[in-house]
This record gives structure tokens, C-alpha cells and sequence, in this order.
């Protein structure tokens, strides 16, 4: 498993101290069910923490990539601002218009 870089981890930290249920239930895990998944338990917590990101970021709609962005950016108009250049990149990448690019991902941006 791949250490998270260091936007991501900032992300995970602030996401974890938002949430003292989730850290208490991380300090909690098993360390057989560690051990039956091949892993340590710093990388099974790591694994349980990704995991709980990635659904959170799936309940607000986002991309984990986004709910990054949106944990780190200083403001949001800052987040809004990162998110939508990222997916301007995303549509170029895929040679996709701009405005079939929203529609797909239910963007609501003014179309350039």
C-alpha cells in the first residue's frame, strides 16, 4: 500500500478529527482481522480510514479527490475554483466538450 500524499493525508487528518466516533472505532480494530487481510495493523487501519473517506466523499457526491480538495482548500470559492480546473483538465484528457463534460457529471458551471 502506497503512502497517501501529503494534501490527501492533511485531508484524512482533518477528516478524522471531525470525526471521534470513526477515530475510536480505528483504535478498536482487530488485530487477527489484520492479520487474515495480510496486513499490519497500521496498514489495515490506513485500508479502514480510506474506506471511510472514500464513502463519505461518495455521499456528498464527490470524487475522493474532491472531498480532498474540499478539506484542504482555505475557502470555497478556493475548493470550487480547484475543483472545476480539475475537471476542465479531466475533460480536455478525454476530449470531451466542456458542456457534454458537465452534463455527464451533473456540473453547474457557466460553459466557456
Amino acid at each position: 500500500m502506497t503512502e497517501p500524499g501529503p494534501q490527501h493525508q492533511k485531508a484524512l487528518d482533518r477528516f478524522l478529527g471531525e470525526r471521534p466516533e470513526l477515530a475510536a472505532e480505528l483504535e478498536k480494530l482487530n488485530p487477527l482481522a489484520a492479520r487474515a487481510a495480510g496486513q499490519s495493523m497500521q496498514e489495515y487501519r490506513q485500508e479502514r480510514l480510506n474506506e471511510a473517506f472514500e464513502a463519505e466523499a461518495e455521499r456528498l457526491g464527490f470524487f475522493a479527490w474532491e472531498l480532498t480538495l474540499q478539506l484542504t482548500s482555505e475557502t470555497p470559492e478556493d475548493f470550487q475554483a480547484q475543483r472545476l480546473e480539475v475537471h476542465r483538465e479531466v475533460a480536455q484528457m478525454a476530449g470531451m466538450e466542456w458542456a457534454e463534460y458537465c452534463a455527464l457529471y451533473g456540473l453547474e458551471v457557466e460553459a466557456h
